[in-house]
């Protein structure tokens, strides 16, 4: 690989990360709660800047509109990844894999936005919906093996930490399945090596990790039996 591919490749990945991290730090639950309600989520409930506070503290009013910009930009990280590494490998003659490494690099960058805002003090949320969102574009498989999961988890415990940490635990297994499905087989980028299935499974991991990291205040209070269900603020 000459020179010129390696500064192009090693741009394309500071572009992506600087780009998703900054769209990540857009925290549209502490946006909607200061709009519709004129206070910060991270003073209510859990303090968390997250989807499930927002909806148990103040309502669906600034909950829904919370899911869907958190979901949005998650996406649009991922899809703007994905552009940037399908024209650095058109450019460089790279294999067309290369575009899936964008989408989980801009992925990951987009949750650590969230997680730690660079317009809200480095205060956000968990990460759960926007990994959710990042992998409706990066593989719509592994999303519905791990929403099915959160799903099952939920409806037998109703608490939506719990079922948040075992979907991470689940992710990387299943996005090592799939990836090592499309190394035997045809993918929809042809064919891939086997480096590819240890590349994004890393990624998994890593992003697993970080969610469940982020959940070690809720894991004493699952271990102690103290962590409450979900509810919703009737507003």
């Amino acid at each position: 690989m000459s020179n010129s591919v390696v500064l192009g490749a090693a741009a394309a990945g500071l572009a992506v990360a600087v780009l998703s991290y900054l769209l990540g730090s857009i925290s549209f639950s502490i946006i909607f709660t200061r709009l519709l309600y004129h206070t910060d989520i991270r003073s209510l409930g859990s303090g968390n800047a997250g989807l499930t506070n927002v909806l148990r503290s103040v309502g669906v009013k600034a909950g829904l509109p919370t899911m869907a910009f958190d979901f949005g930009k998650s996406m649009l990280s991922v899809f703007l990844g994905r552009e940037i590494f399908r024209f650095l490998s058109v450019q460089a003659g790279l294999p067309p894999y290369i575009q899936q490494y964008g989408a989980y690099l801009a992925g990951l960058f987009c949750i650590l936005g969230h997680i730690y805002p660079l317009y809200f003090q480095f205060k956000g949320g968990k990460g759960v919906l926007t990994s959710a969102a990042m992998l409706v574009l990066i593989d719509w498989r592994v999303f519905a093996v791990c929403v099915a999961v959160f799903a099952v988890v939920f409806l037998c415990t109703r608490i939506v930490s719990l079922s948040s940490i075992v979907a991470a635990v689940v992710f990387p297994a299943v996005n090592f399945l799939f990836a090592f499905s499309e190394f035997r087989g045809a993918s929809a980028y042809g064919a891939v090596p086997l480096s590819y299935v240890w590349i994004t499974t890393l990624f998994a991991a890593g992003i697993a990790a970080l969610l469940i990291a982020k959940h070690h205040q809720n894991i004493h209070r699952l271990v102690t039996g103290t962590e409450r269900k979900f509810s919703i603020k009737r507003s």
